[in-house]
């Protein structure tokens, strides 16, 4: 039998998910939690194979209490069942040691056999987490953008907290060429203001 402790905070959802693996015969239900805080707790007492795990719960959320309880509990793994599917909310599940992504509107089939898969130690990934996957790898390699070195010499004074006047003056341009460098900027970091330009900038190690 696999051993699961679902958590989620709505009691509605997490007792239909409750019904769902009850009535699978190799799964048993050992636990429910209705927050990040109560799962890593009743995981640390039951000890499951596997935690179903909601992302967004009050007090504690599920990539939190991820990762604790894989941190914590190496033999219990988690899966993570949840409606979201943005960059904000997979990778930080991912990163806390999930064993898989799916999405509540998955086929009741594809729920229960990602269950059966994580616990016999797979990795499961619905086909549209897979993807969104695979796009933010691509974007990672995309090279970083090329900024001329009089948009390099604005950014750095920038950084260093000039205005554009105090700009103007030190690279002996006008106002207006400091604002049209400063846009060029924006435009290739795909940033909307000066402070964002010069983290942006950091980031990709260009300052």
């Amino acid at each position: 039998m696999i051993r699961v402790l679902v958590a989620d905070d709505h009691p509605i959802v997490r007792s239909g998910i409750v019904g769902l693996l009850q009535d699978a015969p190799d799964i048993e239900v050992v636990g429910e939690a209705s927050n990040g805080l109560e799962a890593v707790t009743l995981a640390g007492s039951l000890r499951p194979d596997l935690v179903l795990m909601d992302l967004r719960m009050p007090g504690q959320g599920g990539a939190e209490a991820t990762a604790q309880i894989v941190a914590g509990l190496p033999d219990v793994r988690v899966l993570i069942l949840t409606t979201y599917e943005t960059d904000d909310d997979i990778l930080p599940a991912i990163e806390a040691g999930a064993s898989g992504y799916l999405v509540k509107a998955a086929p009741e089939d594809e729920i229960l056999a990602g269950v059966r898969a994580v616990a016999a130690g797979q990795t499961v990934l619905a086909p549209s987490i897979a993807s969104k996957l695979v796009e933010r790898m691509r974007a990672d390699r995309t090279p970083p953008p090329r900024l001329s070195a009089r948009e390099l010499d604005v950014l750095r004074l920038v950084a260093a907290g000039q205005s554009n006047p105090e700009i103007a003056r030190r690279l002996f341009i006008g106002d207006a060429t400091v604002k049209t460098h400063l846009q060029h900027t924006f435009e290739k970091l795909a940033v909307t203001d000066r402070t964002r330009a010069v983290t942006r900038a950091m980031e990709l190690g260009l300052l």
